[in-house]
């Protein structure tokens, strides 16, 4: 397929660039990482006008990949996997195959060997929008800081697997319980905890800024609290989110300590 070069994006007004193509650190099977909103910004009210990352498999769609699983290339062993019965807030039908298939036409800037200078200098980088960024190699994310963008959120569920601490430093672990908050903290990682009713916030959490429990009272990209280790912070608590949330059961998050 074609591709734009990195050099004709202002000319050409592309809103999206490819990172990196090639195999999944996870499974090592074909993936794809796009960055998009260089031109038009995103319009997710949650996160701002963050630039989007998406970690997508690159010989399937999203939608075929949830259905044949094929998914684990992104997602890794994430318990929210939509074709395991999870209830991900993703809606992959939606931005996360609009972008697969803009990708398939060409119509993204090809930055896998190389950045324009300074292309996303200033900008806050969401490492993950769609796919775990444990799936891609961490030098895609190094390049990425090394563009001095003003800040950037990220999460994984892969922060038990060996060949993932090194990300300890950039994106929170993504946990579901208190023990495996415990587990995390005790393995050097801040984290991201989805709590359910009867789970109380520990004094060591706060509740995330960003959500409708808390009235929505910052953006992530205003925010800044899920840096990893990188911010000297509280761990973030939230609670159930996103279209497929009825399938959690007890998710409301209570708002006492």
């Amino acid at each position: 397929m074609s591709t734009v070069t990195g050099e004709r994006v202002k000319a050409t007004k592309v809103n999206g660039a490819v990172l990196y193509q090639g195999p999944s650190e996870l499974d090592g099977a074909p993936i794809v990482v796009v960055v998009t909103g260089l031109g038009d910004s995103s319009k997710n009210r949650k996160t701002g006008k963050m630039l989007q990352t998406w970690i997508l498999r690159a010989d399937v769609s999203p939608a075929e990949a949830i259905l044949t699983g094929k998914d684990s290339s992104v997602c890794g062993n994430c318990k929210h996997r939509r074709n395991t019965g999870g209830a991900c807030y993703v809606v992959v039908e939606q931005a996360p195959l609009m972008v697969w298939r803009t990708w398939q036409r060409g119509r993204y800037a090809d930055w896998s060997k190389s950045f324009p200078a300074n292309v996303l200098a200033g900008r806050v980088v969401r490492l993950g929008s769609y796919g775990d960024p444990a799936a891609v190699p961490f030098n895609v994310w190094r390049r990425v800081f090394e563009q001095k963008i003003a800040g950037w959120t990220g999460y994984t569920h892969q922060w038990q697997r060996a060949g993932s601490q090194r990300l300890r430093n950039i994106v929170m672990a993504s946990v579901d319980n208190p023990s495996e908050a415990n587990r995390a903290r005790a393995q050097g990682w801040r984290y991201f905890r989805v709590a359910l009713a009867g789970e109380s916030k520990d004094p060591s959490e706060v509740i995330c800024p960003a959500s409708e429990e808390m009235g929505k009272l910052t953006t992530c990209e205003t925010c800044g609290l899920c840096q990893g280790q990188r911010k000297t912070a509280k761990d973030v608590v939230i609670a159930p989110h996103g279209y497929l949330v009825g399938r959690i059961k007890g998710r409301s998050l209570p708002m006492a300590n």
